[in-house]
């Protein structure tokens, strides 16, 4: 594969027509033109559907920009990080992190990071679904627990823990009774199974979407509900919530996720760096003393 050919149809691609790729590159429509032509006769595919106003990408041209334009981009930075004689950050760095921690830390995380390399591009999108980090376009992924993933590798940068709260105005039954719950995402009745204590039946009175409104409802006497103990520890502690015991269940743990098949580059690098200095030890504690309570009081 020509890797001329595969730069141009990348510009191309990336500013969604041949006039306006030469004009912002300053290289000739003809040009371009032609090493697309040749592109897609060497690879025997159309990666472009030719409009009489507009032109549009293919779905095997959609597939082939997707995976070639990180590359390029790295190959880009490499050599001028070599040119430079250094390993500077630098460009885009795009990062998909899970809800509540996007909502609790990301924020003050994000600029940190961006005061430290103000050269690297930083996009932070915010979801629970399983991403293609490849398709997508991402650099770096951050899941809680993440199913195997053969393609992928990483490494936990924070643990934390659920547990069972109420506010003080609560009382819990001695008697095992149903106990008034706050869950999210519409859970039903459930017993939650505690470590040090009887299990509690839970009969959901509230169901939401997001666990920071989970908490503000439990702070409001709704119900009890379970939840990372990095979120309602200054609660706990300012004595808000009560704390009814910790939930018999596996450990909370995220990750830092990204492909295996790609050296790291110095910005991935940096962000992995950032997130080890502002958690050294993974701890629910160091999670909770990221979260702006003031914010979400």
């Amino acid at each position: 594969m020509d890797l001329l050919a595969l730069v141009d149809f990348n510009l191309v691609a990336r500013h969604g027509g041949f006039g306006r790729a030469a004009r912002l590159s300053g290289r000739p429509k003809a040009t371009l033109s032609r090493r697309v032509a040749e592109l897609e006769r060497s690879l025997d595919l159309r990666l472009f559907e030719r409009g009489a106003r507009n032109l549009k990408l293919t779905e095997e041209g959609r597939a082939l920009h997707a995976r070639t334009s990180v590359l390029l981009t790295e190959i880009d930075e490499t050599a001028a990080s070599i040119a430079s004689g250094g390993e500077q950050p630098r460009g885009r760095l795009r990062i998909s992190a899970p809800l509540l921690f996007a909502q609790t830390a990301m924020g003050r995380l994000a600029a940190g990071f961006s005061l430290k390399h103000p050269e690297v591009k930083l996009e932070v999108t915010t979801e629970d679904r399983v991403v293609d980090m490849v398709e997508e376009g991402y650099d770096l992924v951050l899941r809680v627990n993440p199913d195997p993933d053969e393609t992928l590798v990483g490494r936990i940068f924070l643990r934390d823990r659920l547990v069972v709260v109420a506010s003080p105005a609560l009382a819990r039954p001695a008697d095992g009774a149903p106990v008034p719950a706050v869950v999210r995402d519409g859970a039903g009745a459930t017993i939650w199974k505690l470590k040090d204590a009887p299990a509690i039946a839970a009969d959901p009175r509230l169901s939401l979407s997001s666990l920071i409104m989970v908490r503000d409802a439990v702070r409001m006497g709704v119900g009890a509900g379970r939840l990372p103990v990095s979120l309602v520890s200054r609660d706990l502690a300012e004595g808000r919530l009560a704390h009814w015991g910790d939930a018999d269940s596996p450990e909370i743990a995220l990750w830092a996720l990204y492909p295996s098949r790609r050296l790291l580059s110095a910005r991935v690098s940096a962000f992995l760096d950032h997130l080890k200095t502002s958690f050294p030890k993974g701890t629910p504690d160091e999670l909770a003393a990221h979260i702006d309570y003031d914010t979400h009081a």
